[in-house]
């Protein structure tokens, strides 16, 4: 699984700016495959899936969950990490993140240049690794 969507954030947040942690609703549409996000590593923070339809996968480390309705999966600071929707029906989800995560998303949908290199700074600006090769197949 090497396709990489990185669709931008359609869902809705709530949460302080200046607060420790947010939350964020997405809904995946199911309908093509790929990660949703790159594969990354957040050096100090952890994030949080809830799934409240349909299922997800997560790869976190060399360990991949099948997350399905009702279930939540940690992905802990300093793990390698991605998410999927592997079935052709929507899945809606909660992130649970800190808002520089939530910044780090927004400036990667706005950047005009999304060569390794900007993505690269842009993820160190935020504590995270950006890992596009991870899993490459």
């Amino acid at each position: 699984m090497s396709l990489i969507r990185a669709d931008p954030l359609l869902g809705r947040t709530v949460g302080r700016a200046d607060g420790a942690f947010l939350v964020a609703e997405w809904t995946d549409p199911g309908t093509s495959t790929g990660f949703i996000a790159v594969p990354h590593r957040h050096l100090r923070d952890d994030e949080i899936w809830y799934v409240l339809e349909g299922v997800l996968r997560i790869r976190r480390g060399e360990e991949e969950v099948e997350a399905a309705a009702g279930t939540a999966v940690l992905g802990p600071a300093g793990v390698p990490h991605t998410f999927w929707n592997p079935a052709s029906r929507p899945a809606r989800y909660l992130v649970i993140m800190s808002p520089g995560t939530l910044r780090l998303i927004e400036e990667y949908h706005a950047a005009p240049d999304r060569s390794d290199e900007r993505l690269r700074e842009l993820f160190r600006r935020y504590d995270c690794e950006y890992l596009p090769d991870l899993w490459a197949t």
